[in-house]
């Protein structure tokens, strides 16, 4: 399970804790110290789409006109930290964020 995200996000670091505790063997992906590749990018965008892109975050919110009418693909790659946190890649599964629902299905 390769889980992304940056070490200092509160949900992401939740989500590691939470996984750790439960005996899931967990790789943990900083995408600020080390940035996706385009084929990941395009991996993330093409399982989640737009929603891949955190829109309520102060990154997306400091973008220019230019960048907001991008796709979530060139957003990710000027700015990695505007990425919805965390994505979990398990195998085929992908999952992304951190709540009630995610974090059952990520516990299976």
């Amino acid at each position: 399970m390769i889980v992304y995200g940056i070490s200092t996000c509160d949900t992401t670091k939740k989500a590691l804790k939470t996984l750790a505790a439960a005996g899931k063997e967990v790789e943990f992906r900083d995408i600020r110290a080390k940035p996706l590749s385009t084929a990941e990018i395009e991996r993330i965008v093409g399982e989640f789409g737009d929603r891949a892109v955190n829109k309520q975050s102060t990154t997306y919110r400091s973008f220019n006109d230019f960048l907001r009418a991008s796709d979530p693909e060139a957003q990710i790659a000027a700015q990695p930290t505007v990425m919805k946190r965390p994505v979990i890649e398990d195998g085929a599964r992908w999952l992304i964020g951190w709540d009630a629902a995610v974090e059952a299905e990520a516990l299976k």
